[in-house]
């Protein structure tokens, strides 16, 4: 692959993406709109303002646009990437591109109704070798992002993460209640399976995850364990994402 680094810390470098979006026309992480646009419909409707958080060079904002969304705010940190979208789709009024760090969010609270990310998260845990227990580091930076989220959802509306994490991996991250938000979980894909979570603010974990958050607060005060799964800089399961 061209545009594959040399390791995986560097997917989480600002450098490296805005060289590789200096010449990469676009990318597609888990399949384009037509693999989960089916799920989509049923959570999102057309008029609602949607936050995409981490676009990257991804045609999924066109592509909803193209479906008849109507209000689509995208937000990258790398300064190349959001110049080279804004040109690419300067007659799309629907859609505005911002450079901005989804662990500060520059939005005022509850302003939208949807925030959507496909692989946005995926790319903050690549260093990461045991999917059982993240780094404290890791967990740090995604409990930041995802309280930004739930600050800026309105009541009732939807947090769509786009992911290849099984929900017994990713629900760890998730279940929170410091979040105000429920979960559900749905998956596409034929050979191998993706997943799309659907977590609606202002309603409860369920029994289930609301056990899973007590479980993990039990275990953070248990003695660590050193368990590895998965080497750091191994990049197979990035490999092999695509539809």
């Amino acid at each position: 692959m061209e545009y594959l680094p040399d390791a995986n810390a560097r997917y989480k470098d600002v450098d490296y993406w805005n060289e590789r979006y200096r010449t990469e026309e676009s990318f597609e992480w888990f399949g384009d709109f037509t693999k989960f646009d089916h799920l989509l419909k049923q959570h999102v409707r057309t008029e609602e303002n949607i936050l995409m958080l981490g676009c990257g060079n991804s045609a999924l904002s066109y592509d909803m646009y193209r479906a008849g969304y109507t209000s689509i705010t995208n937000v990258d940190y790398s300064s190349v990437c959001v110049e080279s979208m804004a040109e690419r789709h300067k007659d799309c009024a629907q859609l505005s591109w911002l450079c901005m760090d989804a662990r500060r969010l520059a939005f005022p609270d509850g302003v939208f109704d949807v925030v959507l990310e496909k692989g946005t998260l995926d790319a903050m845990l690549v260093e990461e070798s045991d999917p059982w227990k993240v780094s404290e580091n890791a967990a740090r930076l995604l409990h930041q992002v995802l309280l930004e989220v739930s600050r800026v959802l309105k009541p009732g509306g939807r947090f769509i993460s786009v992911t290849f994490a099984q929900p017994h991996f990713r629900k760890r991250l998730y279940a929170r209640a410091d979040y105000d938000w429920s979960i559900k979980h749905y998956h596409y894909g034929s050979s191998f399976h993706y997943f799309l979570y659907v977590l609606t603010k202002g309603e409860e974990l369920s029994s289930e995850d609301a056990a899973l958050e007590r479980r993990l607060l039990e275990e953070a005060e248990a003695p660590p364990t050193d368990v590895r799964f998965q080497e750091a800089d191994s990049e197979d399961f990035l490999n092999n994402i695509g539809l």
